[in-house]
Parts: structure tokens; sequence; C-alpha cells
């Protein structure tokens, strides 16, 4: 290809018939020949007169510009001309390609593959042979044809992992068994990595290297922890730069086991920081959904982090030191504790023994000094396989010798024997209040009240290691809470009673907190501190480069050790693993991971991602021609005098009908066509008001999902219809909301209208004031329907009978609410002779569908949903609203599938005896 001025042309010889313009100017100059003047006398009487016909006598030289701009295009264009052409690279040797194909270029994995795609043209067009090596897995370098590497970047995608050590030596080795030399062009993600340096002067020991990176920088999310009653999330950047606002995803399903995004936050990076820091405080029940969070707009792995056990509800075993006492519920010292961990917690009931082989993630003994010694010895096992056992003090404990001479394995600390009473009637002192919590305790950060006070405790004995065991003391500085590790799991003891017989702890807002801390904890243990040796985990679903879960399909398992301590890479994938009795997250980053921004030495040339599309311009100039020889014809006519009124009128119309506005319009047109004939598509019609129809078209957009997730119905995205411009036998149903200001129809649109009726489509009349009036016209909507309606060609109505198709079309309905809950909907009234067959439960009726469904309950409002799939608006108040949400979806199901199929329901009820009246 041969550039001239930013321009290149494929055919670059033919723009040596641009010599011969001139040549063509004297040529059609000449043509028609001047004429020879002589004197003739009897010309004089010639004067005066006019000729119908005239030719000049020379060509003007406006024509001749005209005639030699169109061949002047001629030539250009079939000299292939190309905008933006991309230029050879300098040199002939082989071409090697180097990705680093990773997570961290899986936001701009798109514009890598365009690149890389002009960059074969170039290598094809100069036939250098061309070689791919993926840094992540590497694999003999062979050199190939551009064409064939061409064909296969559809199937490259970018892998979870950075290159590692491993990897890093099997490209050099590769490189290392490459004779001769070869250029190498370098597609880099931007970050660093151990090894990188030394491929690098490997590289350009062979050729020269050119890199290819983004200048954006690399977003990652660490993986999520809880503390201070929140989930905290740490976002990082590879380099620092201004301030920025980054949004935060937690995705889960949903109670019908939908994936939705449950929350979406922001965090913010302070000017010149690498990293932000976010904490969410979810309800226990919505964190228990959570399965993953994500960073908005970042399609990357590394921009994921997914969640197992450590958010999940808890399993936890209560045991008391006695039985509760009929009638006197409140004293039970269980009673409180149930109160507290039932929103976030699964209760296993049985004897200990039975309990434990369950693997709950908490035991609570209340008051329990005596086990038998199975229960001991299985306990303590337990525990110290990860388990967390909380026991509370009570007059059993006091009165018992357990942990006086020595340290019970069971206990975090030595009792002294007897407890200690404060702030009674026989006492001198005072109730004590607590002291603040310490940072290193799982308490820090709660709200102590003034109105805790404790009157009665189990003390400890002031052993060397005491202080270290107390995450929780009073006023006076004696333990209220105290804790230690027995193997990988901990002992946690509270020195008063579960009950608020000792303290008023059980009472307040405070107690409910530090459980909550507690029960957590239980499950948020790192893969660092369990102890993994041993045991074997299986893949349930591994994450790709873009940050997707797929079924792990036949991937084998993984030992323990290396899933704790191993890095992310072919051997050991991201994703969710389990065992027999937990599940356990490995996400692309760890808690201490950085992002470390790729340096490269000032020889090589690092240029962006960005590439000029080439833009052919051939076609453009052959038209260019057409119009200007078209144009030539008619100027040729119009100056011989051939070219009346009536062909200067015919000349202009077919200009205006080659512009390209009218081409435009029927471009659209045929698109609209398309794009609502490739699938399934539901419909609304625009009524003017902006808010109005994005709703309308939110919930559409609701139903259509809800129709794809629980029918064989698969909607494409809905549409908006203009009534005076779109074809309407595209949709099988019209949802048409009323609004009082909306403007009549044109005759044209109600001819189209009833066209559409008549041929069997539907539309849904939605006044949405069904909170404020009943059907008819005592509202503005209500009137605005009537006038709207009246050229419409609508059968008799009447309200929705009890056997109507629509009440079991799908879903066995007998209410159709929306955002509100009327009774009042009408459609095409059943044909006056339809009877109820004996033995059948619904009668025989019509088999059409109804054209019109008339009601008022805003159903749009209930369905619709915003690009994250979460409900715009609300519905009614708690699980009854969310109950009349699900309702509305359910008539819309119906809607659509009446309409799609007609009254088959009706016909499928009267098979009996239809198949009765054969057999007579």
């Amino acid at each position: 290809m041969t550039v001239l001025g930013g321009i290149g042309f494929t055919a670059p010889w033919l723009l040596l018939a641009l010599v011969a313009l001139p040549i063509l100017w004297l040529i059609l100059r000449a043509v028609p020949p001047a004429p020879i003047r002589r004197l003739f006398p009897a010309v004089s009487l010639l004067l005066g007169l006019r000729d119908d016909e005239s030719v000049s006598d020379r060509t003007p030289w406006w024509l001749l510009l005209l005639r030699v701009l169109a061949v002047a295009a001629v030539i250009l264009g079939l000299a292939g001309p190309v905008l933006n052409p991309r230029q050879q690279a300098d040199g002939d040797q082989p071409l090697l390609v180097v990705m680093d194909g990773s997570w961290a270029g899986a936001a701009r994995w798109t514009q890598q593959i365009d690149l890389l795609e002009a960059r074969l043209t170039e290598a094809s067009r100069a036939s250098r042979p061309v070689a791919v090596l993926r840094l992540g897995a590497p694999e003999d370098l062979v050199f190939q044809s551009a064409a064939a590497w061409r064909s296969r970047l559809p199937g490259l995608a970018p892998l979870p992992w950075q290159p590692g050590q491993a990897e890093l030596a099997a490209a050099a080795q590769a490189v290392g068994a490459q004779a001769g030399g070869f250029d190498t062009l370098w597609l880099g993600d931007g970050l660093d990595y151990a090894g990188r340096t030394e491929l690098l002067e490997t590289l350009s020991a062979r050729g020269a290297v050119t890199v290819y990176q983004s200048p954006n920088p690399v977003l990652g999310l660490r993986p999520a922890t809880f503390a201070d009653g929140a989930v905290q999330l740490t976002l990082l950047r590879a380099e620092p730069g201004p301030e920025r606002i980054q949004a935060v995803l937690a995705l889960g399903p949903d109670p019908a086991g939908t994936v939705r995004v449950l929350n979406r936050s922001e965090a913010r990076f302070a000017a010149g920081e690498t990293e932000a820091q976010l904490a969410l405080s979810l309800p226990s029940e919505l964190r228990a959904r959570v399965t993953r969070f994500e960073l908005e707009g970042q399609r990357a792995a590394g921009a994921v982090a997914l969640t197992d056990d450590s958010l999940a509800r808890h399993e936890v075993a209560l045991f008391a030191g006695r039985q509760d006492r009929e009638g006197l519920e409140l004293l039970s010292p269980l009673h409180y504790l149930t109160q507290v961990l039932v929103p976030n917690s699964d209760f296993i009931d049985g004897a200990l023994l039975d309990v434990l082989p369950a693997n709950p993630d908490i035991v609570v003994l209340a008051d329990v000094v005596t086990l038998a010694t199975l229960e001991r010895s299985a306990l303590t096992e337990w525990v110290e396989q990860g388990g967390i056992l909380v026991r509370f003090a009570g007059p059993r404990m006091a009165a018992s010798d357990i942990g006086r001479d020595e340290i019970d394995p069971l206990l975090p600390v030595r009792l002294r024997s007897g407890g200690r009473t404060v702030g009674g009637a026989m006492s001198w002192g005072e109730a004590k209040t607590l002291a603040p919590f310490g940072d290193t305790s799982p308490f820090y950060g709660l709200t102590i009240p003034d109105d805790v006070t404790v009157t009665t405790q189990v003390m400890a004995q002031p052993d060397p290691d005491l202080a270290d065991r107390v995450i929780a003391a009073l006023s006076d500085g004696t333990p209220l809470v105290t804790r230690k590790a027995l193997g990988l799991g901990q002992v946690v003891l509270f020195h008063v009673t579960a009950d608020a017989e000792w303290s008023s702890l059980p009472l307040s807002g405070l107690y409910v907190e530090m459980l909550d801390r507690l029960a957590v904890s239980s499950a948020a243990k790192s893969a660092d501190a369990i102890n993994l040796e041993g045991t074997v985990w299986s893949p349930l679903r591994v994450m790709d480069g873009f940050g997707q879960l797929d079924d792990a399909g036949n991937l084998p398992g993984v030992d323990g050790t290396a899933l704790a301590s191993a890095a992310i890479g072919p051997e050991l994938r991201p994703g969710v693993y389990a065992n027999e009795s937990r599940r356990l997250a490995r996400n692309v980053l760890g808690a201490d991971s950085l992002l470390t921004p790729a340096q490269w030495p000032a020889s090589i040339p690092v240029l962006g991602l960005s590439i000029a599309a080439e833009q052919p311009l051939g076609g453009w100039l052959l038209s260019l021609a057409l119009v200007l020889l078209a144009l030539d014809v008619a100027a040729s006519l119009a100056l011989s005098g051939r070219l009346g009124p009536l062909g200067r009128a015919a000349a202009l119309l077919g200009l205006l009908l080659h512009a390209p506005g009218a081409e435009a319009q029927q471009a659209e047109a045929d698109r609209f066509a398309r794009d609502a004939t490739r699938e399934m598509v539901l419909a609304h019609v625009l009524t003017g008001n902006r808010a109005v129809d994005d709703l309308a078209l939110a919930g559409l957009r609701g139903l259509s999902d809800t129709l794809f997730f629980r029918t064989s119905v698969e909607p494409a995205a809905p549409f908006s219809v203009d009534l005076e411009r779109d074809e309407l036998a595209f949709f099988p149903l019209l949802y048409w909301p009323v609004t009082p200001d909306q403007p009549q129809p044109s005759d044209a649109a109600y001819a189209r209208l009833n066209t559409y009726l008549r041929l069997g489509g539907m539309i849904l009349f939605d006044t949405r004031d069904a909170d404020i009036a009943r059907f008819g016209a005592g509202s503005p909507n209500g009137q605005k329907l009537q006038q709207l309606a009246a050229p419409l060609d609508i059968p008799p109505l009447e309200p929705v009978p009890g056997d109507h198709v629509l009440t079991r079309a799908f879903y066995l309905l007998q209410d159709f609410p929306g955002r509100h809950a009327s009774t009042d909907i009408w459609v095409e009234a059943a044909p006056a002779d339809a009877e109820q067959i004996e033995g059948m439960p619904f009668r025989n009726l019509n088999d059409g569908v109804t054209p019109v469904v008339i009601g008022g309950n805003d159903w749009a409002a209930a369905w619709a949903v915003d690009d994250n799939g979460r409900s715009m608006l609300p519905v009614g108040r708690g699980y009854g609203g969310e109950r009349q949400r699900e309702l509305a979806y359910r008539f819309g199901v119906n809607l659509v599938m009446h309409v799609l199929t007609g009254n088959y329901k009706s016909d499928q009820v009267h098979v009996p005896a239809l198949l009765d009246r054969l057999g007579q």
C-alpha cells in the first residue's frame, strides 16, 4: 500500500491516469468545434429571432470542470483509497507476539484483539511469519502465516492469573529454542511481575521490541472480611492518580433464586492514593445471600471477590445446664440466646454427641459444668478442628470446682471458687459497668450503653496470661469475657449468665452485637489460619479471566496445603472449593496483594492500544462520480434547450428521491422491522410523557426477564412504539399507559390500530389510577381512555369472569394486581350462548383472544426493573407488598401466554367431553 498525504492506495499505479486530465480538458473544450465566421448580408433578416433549440459554440468552463472532476473521482475510486491506512511495519524479520494475557487486561481485551488483528494484517501484507506466545500458558513457538493466526483470534481469552515463575521459565525456554532473529510485539496488561525484566532482555537480544499497553490504571479488589460489624472491602489501583469514585456491587440470589444486585455502594480513592476502603453494614439476612462483590464496570477476575461460608448463615447448637421450666420461658438460660441468634443463625437440635458430627459453627454451653468423658473428648476434638465453643457462667459453675487448681481445656482461664456479687442488697459496692473494648478485641468499636451493669460474675485466677485472654472487662478491670485458642478453634467464656439473672447485658442491644461478632468470627477464618494439611478440596466453580464463574467440570481435587498457600495459576484456579464440611473461596487477589505498575526501559517504545480504523473511500468516490455525471447530463440538456420545466422538475425529484435523508428513513424502517422480528418482542405505546414512557419500558423489561426465566418464551428487549410511524404487526402485545395530556392519534394511526386488533393483536390499556378511582370516566385518565378508545373497533366488554382463560393460562390466579390491587379488570365479553358443560368446571367460551384488556392497576410500575435487575418502585409494604409484586408478574405471564396461545387451556379442559362425544 502506498500512502500519499495520509491516504493509502491499494492500486497506486492507477493514479497515473490523472496525468491525462489536462489532455482531457483540451479535448472537451474543442468539442463542439468553433464555428467558421462568414459574412452573409441576408443574416440581417434573422436578427431579433430566437431559436427554441440552441447549441453553444463552446463548452462552458464550469461544465468542463464538472466532467473533469467526475473522471478524477472515477480514477481515484478505482485506485483503492483508504483513510487511516495501516502502514507496513519496518523490518522483514519474523514477528513474535508476546501477550501477558492475564486478568489485568480483561477490561481492555477487545482493544487488544483489535490491535493484534491490525498488526497481523500488516504482517500479512509484508509476508512476515508470525508466532504468538501467551506468557500465562506458554507453548513452543510455531511461526505461521499471519492469516492463520487471525483465524484463531476469536478463541483467545484472558487467563485469571498472572504469569508465574514456572510459566516464564517455560516461555524463556521456548524463545531460546528458536534459532535466528525476530522482532517482538508485546501486548502488556499494565502490571509488573517477577521475571518480566529478564524475559525482556532475552527478547531485545533477538530484535526490536515494541510494547503496547493501556495507560488506564488496573483496578482490583481484595477478599471481603468482616470486622467491626461490617463487611470490609479494600479496593486497589496500580498507579496513584486524581480522586476517583468507584462503585462496588454486592451480588447474590433473591428469594426467587435469581442473581441480582443486592447492594451498590461507592468507594473513594483519595488523590495520590492507591487504596480505598469501604465498610458495608448489611443486614445479616442480606449478608448471607451475597456470593460475590465486584467493581462496577471492571470486567476482570481481579475486580471480583468471591465469598464463602464466612458471610453465610451460621449453624448453632445450644445446651443449658437445667431444663426449661413450664410457664417460665423468660427464666430459661437459652431464651435470650435464641432471640439474639435466630435472625442470622440456624439451630441444630439434639444431644451433644449427635450434634457434633453435623459440624456446627458454634456450640453454646449455658452454665453446663459436667460433661461425660466421651462428650468432653468429642467436644475438645471438634474445637481443635476449628469450632468455636461459647460458654456462659451461672450458679452451677460458681458452685463447682471446675478449673480451680488447673486450667480446664474447655475453659479459657482458671476460675476462683464461688462468685462475686456487687450492687446487690447484701453488697456494699455498686453494680459495675463495662470498660471500653480494646483494639485487639473482636468487640472493638461497639458502643457500650450506660445502663448495662453487672451484679454477679465468676472471677478468674490472676495467671500471667490472663491479660492476653481478656476481650471484655468491667470498669474495675475484672474480666467479663475471656478467650483462648485451642487448636484451630477458640473457647470463649462469658463470666456472667446467659440470661438477665446476673447482669442487664442480655437486655441490651450490645448483647446482640457481641454475639453477632463471635458468630461471624467463627466462619471468617482465612485459609492461612486453617491447617488444611491432609485434606482434599473439590472445585465447585472456577472463575475465568473476565470474572465469570463456570462449572469446574472434571477438574481434579486440590490438596489442602496447596489451596492455603499456593499461588493462583494453571494448577490452582480461582473459584469456590468445598470439602465435607465447608466451602472456601480462592480469589485472584489475597489479603496482602498489591498492584504494581509495569515499568519499561527508556529504550523500549511503549504505545497505547487505540488504533484508528481503516476507512475505504473508493465507494464514496465512485458514488460522487455518478452524481457528477448525472449533473453533467442534466446541465448538457439544459444548455441545449431540451430540458423544459417538466424535465427540470423530474431531475430535481430524482435527486430528492436519492437523497441521503430518504435512504436513511428507509434504512431505519428496515432496521426496526428486522430487530422487531428477530425474537418475540413486547412493546409499549409512546405517550409523550418521558417519565411514563421510561417506566413502561422498564416494566416490560422486567416482564420479559420473568418470561425468560420462568417459561419457554424468550423475549428480546422491549420496544417503544410511535403509533404515527411504526408498524404494529410485529408485536403480539401492546402496553398502553394512559395519561390525561397524551395526543390523540391520527386517522391513519387508528386505521393501523384497528387492523392490528382484527389480526389478533392485544392492547393492554392501563389508566394507572386504581388507587383513586374505579373503572369509568370518573378520573382524568378514565376520561382520556374513553377518547382514545372511541375510534377503535372494540367488542363488548365485561369484568374478567372467574373461568376466563387469563385465570389459568400459566398460573392459577384469582386477582390481577399491579402496583394497585383493584379488581376492575375488563376483557371481551363471552358470547351469549356460552354455557357450562356438565361435569366441566369452565364454560365453553369463544376461541379468540380478547383484543383489549382494560384496568388501572399500574402494572408497569410493579414490573419495572433497572438495568441491574432491581425493582424500581415499591409495592405495598413488607412481605405482603412483595407477594403483590409476584402476583403482578404472574398476571403478566398469563397475559402473554394468553395472547400467544389463545384459549388452548379452555380446549384442554373440554377434551374429556369432546372424546366422549366422538365415542358416541
